[in-house]
């Protein structure tokens, strides 16, 4: 039996992959806790997870909703990721103190795990969630990854005591990535990076569906941007529901913040739905290309349509278009017309659907959560076996 900590931060794209993993390598014997958001931890984990509870940044900053470019990434680094390490360093730390783990898995944006991991001396695993950091966004822009280069290291002489060298993205015991070659394309990788597919895995249910809506006589599209665009989102979804308006197809629109007013009567409005119970059940999907929404979109085989808002999502967008399983809109531009439009060309020609189902089942040999939990055993029994006199 291991020990294995998971060190995420507090977005649910991100805990929902690692959850998977974590369930896993319970279901095989090994111990599991977490350092991260207890709240959402305890939601998405489970009510019985043992969790160190980590800070978040006092006082952070609102993301401005136009904010794209070279100016959310500064934004991203600047505002958000470095000051949740700093944050987060003393219950990660506290963490690996009291739990004593093995191996620390780390999510390429909880970087305190992997700095704090290497500082320690203990394996690691990095996990990926989203496939843009592997195709390198900083690519022919030196001066934006020197800068990224030296926030990196003022973490690590902060929280880490200047020791390390590694990249915390990017571990060199393995990374784990949740796709495949058919998504991700043709890019070259950094070393040591494991394609393992999607993790999924059962989530505790935070909401009532009126699943007898559904009419299994009518083709329906989910349509989602997600938990974290709420403030950008609300002008495209009232043109989503309107884009609904006499097409025969029907719509489960999840609107989180609830901005929407009327709505045409073939579209169901939820706060928030049981997409992974509902996939199954409908025949589309419309959504930002955040990267989980997508995975598990095509898990099921089924075709989309994307518009990328920011960060990691048109590189993801770009991905659905490459694969053929999915049209991409631009997310300022996208009136009910070319909404309805697209819906009706992925609903109406097969190949969209034939693309998306060879994705799956790329997705479903990968092996996912049994595959990252393997690998994660592997180096468990490396360090275990280093331990001994």
């Amino acid at each position: 039996m291991a020990r294995f900590l998971f060190v995420v931060p507090p977005l649910v794209g991100h805990v929902n992959p690692a959850a998977g993993v974590a369930a896993e390598l319970t279901a095989r014997g090994h111990e599991v806790a977490w350092a991260g958001h207890d709240e959402l931890l305890w939601q998405l984990a489970g009510p019985d997870a043992l969790v160190f509870s980590c800070a978040l940044p006092p006082d952070a900053p609102s993301r401005p909703a136009d904010l794209k470019g070279p100016a959310a990434l500064r934004f991203l680094w600047q505002d958000f990721l470095v000051p949740l390490a700093d944050a987060m360093a003393p219950g990660v730390a506290a963490a690996i103190d009291a739990f004593e783990p093995h191996v620390i898995v780390a999510d390429q944006q909880a970087l305190a795990g992997g700095l704090l991991a290497e500082a320690r001396g203990l394996p690691w695993v990095t996990s990926a969630t989203t496939s843009a950091e592997l195709v390198d966004p900083l690519a022919g822009m030196p001066k934006v990854a020197e800068w990224v280069g030296s926030l990196l290291d003022g973490l690590r002489s902060r929280i880490a005591d200047g020791r390390g060298a590694a990249d915390p993205r990017f571990s060199p015991h393995g990374v784990l990535a949740f796709t495949t070659r058919e998504l991700l394309g043709a890019a070259a990788l950094p070393p040591n990076v494991r394609l393992v597919g999607p993790s999924l895995a059962a989530r505790p249910s935070t909401s009532d569906f009126p699943w007898a809506w559904l009419d299994p006589l009518r083709p329906t599209v989910l349509v989602s941007l997600g938990t974290a665009n709420t403030s950008a989102g609300a002008g495209f979804l009232a043109a989503a529901a309107a884009a609904f308006d006499g097409l025969p197809a029907r719509a489960v629109l999840v609107d989180p913040g609830e901005v929407l007013g009327p709505v045409p009567p073939n579209v169901l409005v939820r706060p928030r739905v049981p997409q992974l119970a509902l996939l199954p059940r409908v025949d589309a999907v419309l959504c930002h290309a955040g990267h989980n929404t997508v995975c598990e979109t095509l898990w099921h085989g089924l075709p989309l349509v994307v518009a990328p808002i920011r960060d990691d999502q048109p590189i993801v967008a770009a991905q659905v278009v490459a694969a053929g399983a999915g049209i991409r809109l631009r997310f300022g531009r996208a009136d009910a017309a070319r909404i309805a439009a697209a819906v009706e060309e992925i609903l109406t020609e097969p190949s969209y659907r034939r693309a998306a189902e060879r994705v799956a089942a790329s997705f479903h040999a990968a092996g996912g959560s049994a595959a990252a939990a393997g690998k994660l055993e592997q180096l468990a029994l490396e360090s275990l076996a280093h331990l001994q006199p």
